[in-house]
């Protein structure tokens, strides 16, 4: 199972160094999935928010919510994959606290529905002190070749 999960994030287009998603612990392919991500504190854009009081941006938070949606969504074994899958839009969204260097989070997504190349995803974002952020987000992508 744990080798599907690596395969899984595979999925992301992201180069490692703006991945927010580390582990999948729980994947439904194109229903649901759950990952962790930890802030390490070596993160580059931690150096200017905030100096002296590092934190993890809301909108990061928000991008893993859809780096993970995307992974639920191009693993599901009904639909082939989109290319080019991005995030188009952000609605909903509520930043509730703040992930600080050695947080562990627990992000959780679930897919509300596709039309065609746009894909709707539920998500949220969880820390040592409770819920941190939650958003409703739209990715789209082109048809496979």
């Amino acid at each position: 199972m744990k080798g599907e999960f690596s395969k899984a994030l595979q999925s992301l287009p992201h180069g490692p160094s703006f991945r927010f998603v580390d582990e999948i612990t729980v994947l439904e392919g194109g229903i649901s999935g759950t990952a962790r991500f930890r802030v390490k504190g070596d993160e580059a854009f931690l150096e200017g928010h905030f100096p002296g009081n590092p934190m993890m941006p809301g909108v990061i938070l928000i991008e893993a919510i859809a780096q993970m949606g995307g992974v639920v969504a191009q693993t599901d074994a009904e639909l082939p994959a989109l290319e080019n899958l991005r995030l188009t839009a952000v609605r909903a969204a509520k930043i509730l606290g703040a992930a600080v260097p050695g947080d562990l989070l627990e992000i959780r997504v679930a897919i509300e529905g596709r039309l065609g190349v746009l894909i709707q995803v539920d998500g949220e974002i969880s820390g040592p002190d409770g819920l941190l952020a939650k958003a409703k987000i739209t990715l789209s992508g082109d048809p496979p070749n």
